[in-house]
């Protein structure tokens, strides 16, 4: 049996919707360096359904498509002299970081710098297109979907990550302020914009909630970790207490669905291989959250053991039987750097019309 087979023979948690969506993470961020408009673009082009993105904040005020404020590791900005000075260390949601931040530099600065692979080990191919682009803002995505999704004649969705808002809080640099410009200046805010707010801290998505028409999702981590803005506040809360059935039901009264990250659903046994699904997903579908699941990669560096391939880490095992797992135990979502591999699992569970 093929570990595909293996995977369906499992018996089929529903989902909430008729068929789950694809979501690139970062755009097709194992194709192209990741929150590039070629990476999003590339995504859209595969069939996606949604991109994923994470957006920071400029000095002034501009909401900006990167993983993290710290951008060494994705754009040149070590090589201009010019903004040699302003690296510097900083604690952001309790870690201490050394390097470049957005929020350091206007958007005219920003601008100046172009992007680059953040794992250029693991996937060298993407290095190609390393200094092609600059740092898009969260404006311009919104332009190019628009644009894209005219082009292929279907909408496509754009989940909004919001990142370190208490930290930008404190800096006086509120995300949820020029979000809402950006939703505005678009006519994106409204039911069938496809436009989801999520974030790992319960604040801002509580704010935004009753601001916005758009769906929001709770991000969840690692069950002992706690949301920065809940530690930035002496809260002890931990995303585990987030997912008891208390939580579960503070998380009901603003936000429509959760994304975990893959191991809550289907928890890996001492050997690294995966385990029975866990009740996260009936749990949430019992309050009608949805449930997207975070991030499904194509390299053995990333698989659990029973579905690594051989070969190096940096060498493709089977995405597409722990797609197949992951639909298998119900989630609504997949979000992923390989959408290409994702979404013939996917297209196959789509009910016969």
């Amino acid at each position: 049996m093929t570990l595909t087979e293996l995977a369906r023979s499992t018996a089929r948690e529903p989902s909430l919707v008729v068929t789950p969506a694809v979501v690139a993470h970062r755009g097709a961020s194992g194709h192209r360096p990741e929150h590039t408009l070629d990476a999003y673009r590339t995504a859209i082009r595969m069939g996606v359904d949604d991109i994923e993105l994470d957006v920071v904040v400029t000095r002034d005020g501009v909401l900006v498509a990167r993983h993290e404020n710290e951008i060494s590791a994705t754009t040149d900005v070590a090589d201009h002299p010019r903004f040699a000075d302003r690296r510097t260390t900083k604690v952001v949601d309790g870690h201490v970081v050394t390097g470049w931040f957005t929020e350091d530099f206007t958007l005219v600065e920003l601008k100046q710098l172009t992007t680059r692979e953040r794992l250029p080990r693991l996937r060298p191919a993407n290095t190609e297109y390393d200094r092609c682009e600059g740092v898009p803002t969260l404006g311009e995505v919104f332009a190019m979907v628009q644009a894209e999704s005219v082009r292929r004649g279907v909408g496509v969705g754009v989940m909004v990550e919001l990142k370190h808002a208490a930290y930008f809080d404190a800096l006086g640099l509120p995300l949820d302020r020029p979000l809402l410009d950006d939703l505005a200046r678009h006519g994106l805010d409204h039911p069938r914009s496809r436009v989801t707010i999520m974030s790992f801290e319960t604040t801002i998505l509580r704010r935004l909630a009753p601001e916005v028409r758009l769906p929001v999702v709770q991000l969840v981590g690692r069950r002992r970790e706690r949301p920065a803005d809940l530690a930035a506040v002496g809260d002890r809360r931990t995303f585990a207490d987030l997912l008891s059935p208390d939580g579960l039901a503070d998380i009901d009264e603003y936000a429509d669905g959760l994304g975990v990250m893959k191991g809550l659903v289907l928890p890996r046994d001492r050997e690294g291989r995966t385990g029975r699904p866990s009740t996260l997903v009936r749990d949430a579908h019992r309050r009608w959250l949805t449930v997207h699941v975070w991030t499904l990669r194509a390299e053995n560096a990333y698989l659990p053991a029973d579905f690594r391939g051989p070969g190096h880490r940096r060498d493709h095992g089977h995405l597409a039987a722990e797609a197949q797992a992951h639909l298998d135990a119900g989630v609504d979502g997949i979000i992923t750097d390989h959408p290409d591999l994702v979404l013939p699992v996917v297209s196959a569970t789509r009910p016969a019309s």
